[in-house]
């Protein structure tokens, strides 16, 4: 599997438009639009996951720059994220100086 970050989206991009977008590259093993906790508004980014890194690539090379619901969409290989914390120290606790 091979997941793809897509930003600059739309407020008005869902789930389903951005599964519909993507779909004719290849087959969609999930697809979300992040939206905030509090308001559930869209937060303008979302992503894709293709069944092959081959389908990803079709998709990033075509959808790249271009137009969705009115918004120039950029599409690139989604970065894994490290184990571990976020932030300073690894995420561990401070201590006492």
């Amino acid at each position: 599997m091979s997941k793809i970050y897509v930003g600059n989206l739309s407020w008005h991009t869902s789930d389903e438009s951005l599964r519909a977008a993507f779909g004719e590259f290849g087959q969609i093993v999930d697809s979300i639009v992040m939206v905030d906790r509090e308001t559930g508004r869209s937060r303008g980014f979302g992503f894709v996951t293709f069944s092959s890194a081959e389908e990803a690539e079709a998709a990033i090379n075509a959808l790249n720059e271009q137009d969705l619901d009115g918004r120039r969409i950029r599409v690139n290989l989604a970065n894994a994220r490290p184990a571990g914390g976020s932030g300073f120290n690894g995420g561990a606790g401070g201590g006492r100086w």
